[in-house]
């Protein structure tokens, strides 16, 4: 009688000849292709898409305000998460193995909160600009100047980047847990496990921007909401053909809140299940099983390659200033003072 139990297939570690290997992933040549082909389109829309980004609001003097200077430098932090952080992760994921040594393990863990959070910071004083520019689109301009989006942008990045690398270059993630990092690691791993202490500032970081994005995003739509309502309410035809200044910048900042407010809602959407399951994995000794984890982590990932393609969704303007790049055009003198604006693109 002959068994119906196939012999299984041999393990293969990450190092064969090396004692307390990880175990490497075990994947058809398809599904592994798949897989490959699925998380570097992740990296190579991160990468060109906010280089698009970067370049259209840097190169054209009409884009050059303070929101489009805190729009650029969120670019720049989803670009080096595709520059930095997705290639090695794609190997990691898909093979279960780290291949590129200790050192460069904590500083792809450093880098990828780092730039994690500075999207995070930035998208928080996006909200804030938008918020003046609804409620208050005649003085904005004194009130957000590029002056003050700079400052936003160098708080931004040193609060994000002095967070991840005082803990984990330093290794303080690992006080008091040091013998269930020692269960989990082996030769070949690059994980960063987080105490219960520091995920809760982790968790602190991200909720409380949230909060302060979640309230001004609601009372800038109740705003736009009430100026829409005041403004059918007291045009007449002639007003109608002719609208007032302010009801037209009143309009295009509505405009940009709501296409800015869409991309915080995606940020949010692709974060709050991995922090939710960061919180969970430090009080419940890391439950969650490999596959899981991953699945929640390129959510985070490619949150970055979607800005630049809700900017191209929603705006004219930058559709228009990808064609000017991709063909070539920017390289002409006067290439910088192009008019992106049609009058149907007047919000930006």
């Amino acid at each position: 009688m002959t068994s119906d139990f196939s012999p299984e297939p041999p393990m293969e570690l990450c190092y064969e000849n090396v004692n307390g290997s990880c175990i490497k992933s075990s994947y058809a040549p398809w599904p592994r292709a798949i897989l490959y082909g699925v998380l570097g389109l992740g990296a190579l829309l991160a990468v060109f898409g906010n280089l698009l980004v970067i370049i259209a609001i840097l190169h054209f003097k009409q884009l050059h305000t303070p929101t489009n200077f805190l729009v650029a430098s969120l670019a720049c932090a989803d670009f080096l998460v595709g520059v930095t952080v997705m290639p090695f992760s794609t190997v990691r994921s898909v093979e279960s193995c780290w291949y590129f040594g200790e050192s460069y393990c904590k500083f792809h863990t450093c880098f990828d909160t780092s730039f994690c959070f500075a999207s995070l910071f930035h998208l928080c004083c996006i909200s804030i600009d938008r918020y003046i520019a609804v409620t208050d689109p005649l003085t904005y301009p004194t009130k957000f100047t590029v002056s003050v989006s700079g400052l936003c942008i160098a708080l931004s990045w040193f609060f994000s980047v002095t967070y991840s690398f005082s803990i984990f270059y330093t290794g303080a993630n690992e006080e008091g847990i040091e013998e269930l990092v020692v269960a989990l690691t082996c030769v070949g791993g690059c994980q960063a496990p987080l105490n219960q202490n520091w995920v809760l500032l982790c968790f602190l970081l991200f909720f409380l921007p949230t909060v302060v994005m979640v309230f001004l995003y609601g009372r800038i739509f109740l705003v736009a909401k009430y100026q829409a309502r005041k403004i059918e309410g007291t045009a007449n035809q002639a007003q109608a053909s002719s609208e007032s200044y302010k009801e037209r910048v009143a309009k295009r900042e509505r405009k940009a809140a709501k296409t800015l407010g869409i991309a915080m809602a995606a940020f949010l959407v692709s974060w709050l299940p991995y922090i939710i399951d960061a919180v969970i994995d430090a009080y419940m000794n890391f439950i969650t099983p490999a596959y899981v984890y991953e699945i929640l982590v390129w959510c985070v990932y490619y949150n970055s390659a979607m800005n630049p393609l809700i900017y191209a969704f929603f705006y004219p303007w930058f559709r228009k200033a990808i064609k000017l790049i991709v063909s070539g055009k920017v390289f002409r003198a006067d290439s910088s003072t192009t008019n992106l604006f049609s009058e149907e693109a007047g919000a930006s």
